[in-house]
């Protein structure tokens, strides 16, 4: 009994066909060749009409387009207006949702993460699932909250990256590189005392270096602002040994916060 040709089937004969050199599709009905052109009598020759070269469009770099969008915002509202239409990073296709910030803009203190992750994308707010609890647990130990009303005790959020990676991960190099000129103006905008860089990402953007077990605990500077590198709280999860590492770097934190009272 024949089986029935699958669309597998179907494709490795045309491949096969296709590799005995058979490249004209067969029509309905047969073509008489002799009622054809013949093709070795040459056409006469007609001069075409000289035609002016069509113009060569000129790619849109990404980072100079990120650079303006973000120059042009002059609230953190039309920041996260320019980043919404921003067209140039495809992960903004797989993402539900932009992560812009969450906490007081007026803080003192701007902590800038990442990317976001499931929890974050879904909520469409920074640092929501199991490490940004461990977050609002280490700084809630040095009286600071996303949730303060007063400056001096409040935090504001950010991420490097505003859509979630596939998979969760590590942003490329050229993704990066397109969301810096919208950091530096998120920075500008929201104009914190002093930036706290969580994980080598944060670190790359702000500070052009990664290896945060090296870099984490030595204040740097990053668009500008003092900027002191921590562990991510997910490492920490993972790590609890790091957290001692963390708590000397929250102490120095909220001595560097109190010496700019």
């Amino acid at each position: 009994m024949e089986s029935t040709p699958t669309p597998h089937d179907d494709l490795a004969c045309l491949a096969w066909q296709i590799e005995l050199g058979a490249t004209e599709a067969i029509l309905d009905a047969p073509v008489n060749r002799y009622d054809l052109p013949d093709k070795t009598v040459q056409p006469t020759l007609r001069a075409a009409p000289v035609r002016p070269a069509a113009e060569t469009a000129t790619p849109t770099d990404p980072v100079s387009a990120a650079g303006t969008a973000a120059a042009g915002a002059t609230t953190l509202k039309a920041l996260q207006a320019a980043l919404a239409a921003y067209p140039h990073c495809d992960l903004r296709l797989g993402a539900r949702n932009l992560v812009f910030s969450d906490g007081n803009p007026a803080a003192r203190i701007m902590v800038i993460g990442e990317a976001p992750g499931r929890d974050e994308d879904l909520q469409g707010k920074p640092f929501v699932g199991r490490a940004g609890q461990l977050l609002d647990r280490m700084f809630a130990a040095i009286g600071l909250s996303r949730h303060a009303a007063r400056p001096e005790d409040a935090l504001y959020i950010g991420n490097i990256m505003p859509w979630r990676p596939p998979q969760n991960r590590d942003p490329s190099p050229e993704e990066i590189a397109m969301m810096r000129p919208f950091m530096a103006r998120h920075v500008a905008l929201a104009n914190p005392d002093l930036l706290v860089l969580m994980g080598n990402i944060s670190c790359e953007a702000g500070l052009g270096k990664r290896g945060i077990t090296r870099l984490r605990g030595t204040w740097s500077e990053a668009w500008g602002k003092p900027a002191l590198p921590m562990f991510y709280p997910a490492y920490l999860l993972r790590t609890p040994a790091a957290k001692r590492e963390a708590w000397a770097d929250l102490l120095a934190l909220k001595a560097r916060l109190r010496s700019l009272t």
